[in-house]
């Protein structure tokens, strides 16, 4: 059960957060405004918005068990993460500043058509509201787990509390909010560490030889079976290089946090620099899972639990509260990101840029009540819908890239030949998935996938036209 002052952090949290979000209402007049805060956002703080964004409780509670049961072996998938952030900011972000756009789907809308623009938005949607709604679920276990709320407890308020700052206040104070809440879960990973620190007998020096000698400290490693085992250095590097460049490059969420920085310039350095900080952010998490695994002796504890038990079982009132604190910071982060580009893309792509500000915080309520309504409907013993809505990104993210790779050949395709592509791209990761292939090639072959099949699709249809 939490204390009276662990509750009483909590509490403030929330109530703070949800009059920020009253108070920065004041400064949307227009749906622009709601959607990308008058393009007038300082890059450094979209830069932690993205990185608060992609960010969840997932991640705030299973690296550090990572480190503990493992190694360090996932910095090779951030060093990927920086690869991909630079191929965005060379290849895409330009496109997105030169019309300006609110959606990214205009881009493809400009170059083939609205159907096709609608199409890769409705992939969008489907996409978030699926990977979105379920991973909610699973924060709010997480939620329930270090809190001792019920599940629907736990959902409620969360969700409550996002949709108050993220109707009220819209993408200014979404990327506002994630850049606190970046410091407070980061901030939640280094009380860990001082903590252990100081109520430890032994020395960082010591601890961190004994973790070397055990192997506990390895990052790369080495083999042959490259396109079955993820972790192995190339395939965990190329893979998280593709996802990056797929996921910041052609998902609306990610996207939208820079389309709300002045220039094409901040917006280079929000989207490299998040790369650079989700390093930083998960060697902060595996030194704490480390040194927690030190500290408890290395005691076996259930998998993904060992932060939360150690936050539960360990830290005193107080810092148990802030920590906590962390906890929803990193759920509501990702929820009230999907609520605001959920409801952008439905306003842009599918009503054509007509809906007041007022009609804007009524979709995203809309979507909102929809990903909630998910995370109640399903529960954990949904093991294979669970493991599908979080696995969801990787079977669209290679289409839409594809697509947005498309825009760079100076050749008109035919609608067709391009929507063959896409559907044929997650197809194909439906059955490398199910040959076993490793999940970090998935985005690759897609992508491939989707470049030859419009090309052969093309050429059919304009055999096709000069046969008839």
């Amino acid at each position: 059960m939490l204390s009276t002052l662990d509750f009483s952090i909590i509490i403030l949290f929330l109530v703070g957060i949800s009059a920020y979000g009253i108070y920065n209402s004041r400064f949307n007049k227009t749906s622009e405004d709601y959607f990308l805060a008058g393009r007038d956002m300082p890059w450094w703080a979209a830069m932690l918005s993205i990185v608060a964004t992609e960010t969840s409780v997932l991640t705030f509670i299973s690296i550090p068990g990572l480190a503990y049961r493992d190694n360090w072996f996932f910095l090779q998938l951030a060093l990927g993460y920086i690869l991909g952030r630079i191929l965005v900011s060379i290849f895409l972000l330009p496109a997105y500043f030169k019309g300006g756009i609110t959606s990214i789907y205009e881009v493809l809308g400009d170059r083939f058509g609205i159907k096709i623009q609608k199409t890769a938005s409705g992939v969008f949607l489907i996409t978030r509201i699926l990977a979105d709604g379920i991973r909610f679920l699973a924060t709010a276990v997480i939620v329930q787990v270090v809190t001792g709320w019920s599940l629907p407890v736990a959902v409620l308020i969360i969700g409550a509390v996002t949709i108050v700052y993220t109707l009220m206040g819209g993408i200014r104070t979404v990327v506002w909010v994630d850049s606190f809440q970046f410091v407070l879960y980061i901030g939640g990973g280094l009380i860990a560490i001082i903590y252990i620190l100081m109520h430890s007998d032994a020395s960082l020096g010591t601890m961190m030889t004994q973790l070397n000698d055990q192997g506990k400290l390895d990052i790369v490693r080495w083999g042959w079976d490259l396109f079955s085992n993820p972790w192995l250095f190339i395939s965990a590097v190329f893979g998280g290089m593709l996802l990056s460049f797929a996921s910041h490059g052609a998902d609306y969420m990610m996207v939208q946090r820079v389309l709300s920085v002045r220039n094409l310039t901040g917006a280079r350095k929000a989207m490299i620099g998040s790369g650079i900080f989700v390093f930083i952010q998960f060697s902060v998490f595996l030194l704490a899972g480390s040194l927690i695994y030190i500290y408890l002796g290395g005691i076996e504890l259930e998998k993904d639990r060992e932060f939360s038990t150690f936050i539960v079982s360990e830290l005193p009132v107080g810092l148990k509260g802030l920590l906590l604190a962390g906890v929803l910071s990193a759920a509501m982060s990702t929820l009230s990101s999907s609520i605001n580009s959920l409801a952008s893309s439905t306003t842009t792509d599918w009503m054509g840029k007509k809906a007041s500000i007022k009609t804007s915080r009524i979709i995203s309520f809309v979507w909102a009540i929809v990903l909630i309504g998910i995370a109640l409907v399903f529960d954990e013993s949904d093991k294979a819908i669970v493991v599908m809505g979080l696995e969801i990104a990787s079977f669209t993210y290679g289409g839409l890239l594809g697509l947005f790779l498309l825009t760079k050949i100076d050749r008109d395709f035919s609608q067709i030949s391009l929507i063959c592509g896409l559907v044929a791209s997650m197809l194909i990761v439906f059955l490398m998935k199910s040959q076993g292939l490793a999940w970090t090639w998935f985005i690759g072959f897609s992508v491939l996938t989707n470049l030859i099949v419009v090309y052969l699709v093309d050429a059919l249809v304009n055999l096709r036209t000069k046969s008839d």
